[in-house]
């Protein structure tokens, strides 16, 4: 009889458990496995929309031959440019929410209120109205335009890297606006290295750069590793994003073989930033 009991309330728990992960699950399958899988399969074919319904016509790989090989421009002329662009983005937003995760963990008065101010930005500001303040020219400092850098930086680099510097200083403060999630990660990350490991080190003669060094920046490693690939993510779906807004439904096939390739290049860029994060880590850790 109790073995019963103990089976039928380990079935229980298995069964609320189900039932708890059950809307994921649901969602999931509905509104992203089904919609990869036809997009997969929409991309070997030419889509046709009637009165009768939706026509396939099989061309198989024409489409990924189109964009990779034959027509350069619709994938290469806007995706180069922007993933400059996002080498130099990642680093300043990272260590920007950094130093500000830093600083709010601080105590001051009115700490909670510069917390909110800084993540207000992410609650509202929605992809249009970013794209809004992009298209009239806002998000600039001002002493770029008094000092005119951006005529510097046409002057002393190629022309290659400085239009993608020249566009992320335009839209500098848009872009710090970016940092309110990897703020609030670095924030409850700085919250999880207990304060004895401070006052130790302060008790050794420890100087709070070399307590930054040595103790803050090594317990931040997987939060950094963590805003790292969030940043990618949010980056390559950035509402300026040129690859994202040739994704239409001007033609079916050839929008979903263009979404598979981009979704390919943020992995293999994902893959990068994460072997190049193991290995400056493992060779910091070496040097220690």
């Amino acid at each position: 009889m109790n073995r019963k009991l103990k089976l039928s309330s380990a079935t229980l728990r298995k069964v609320e458990g189900s039932l708890f992960i059950a809307p994921w699950v649901i969602g999931f399958l509905g509104f992203i496995a089904f919609p990869l899988v036809y997009s997969f399969y929409m991309s070997f074919n030419r889509v046709k929309i009637t009165a009768g319904g939706v026509e396939y016509s099989p061309v198989g790989f024409q489409y990924y031959r189109e964009i990779l090989f034959a027509d350069g421009g619709l994938l290469y002329n806007d995706l180069l440019p922007f993933l400059r662009q996002a080498l130099m983005m990642i680093p300043v937003i990272v260590v920007f929410s950094l130093l500000i995760a830093i600083l709010l963990n601080q105590k001051f008065v009115g700490r909670s209120f510069f917390r909110v101010i800084f993540f207000l930005p992410v609650i509202f500001s929605t992809g249009q109205i970013i794209q809004e303040f992009i298209t009239q020219g806002e998000g600039t400092l001002s002493f770029v335009q008094e000092f005119e850098l951006g005529s510097y930086i046409n002057t002393y680099l190629p022309k290659a890297w400085a239009a993608p510097l020249n566009s992320i200083i335009n839209s500098f403060v848009l872009i710090l606006w970016y940092s309110g999630v990897q703020i609030l990660i670095f924030l409850a990350g700085r919250q999880t290295i207990s304060a004895s490991v401070y006052e130790a080190a302060r008790i050794d003669g420890a100087d709070p750069w070399e307590t930054f060094w040595k103790i803050t920046l090594p317990g931040l490693t997987p939060f950094i590793l963590l805003n790292l690939i969030y940043t990618v993510v949010d980056l390559f779906t950035f509402p300026s994003n040129p690859i994202i807004s040739k994704v239409n439904t001007t033609n079916y096939g050839l929008s979903s073989a263009l979404a598979w390739i981009y979704l390919m290049i943020v992995l293999l860029f994902l893959g990068i930033v994460l072997f190049i994060f193991s290995r400056v880590t493992k060779s910091s850790s070496g040097a220690k």
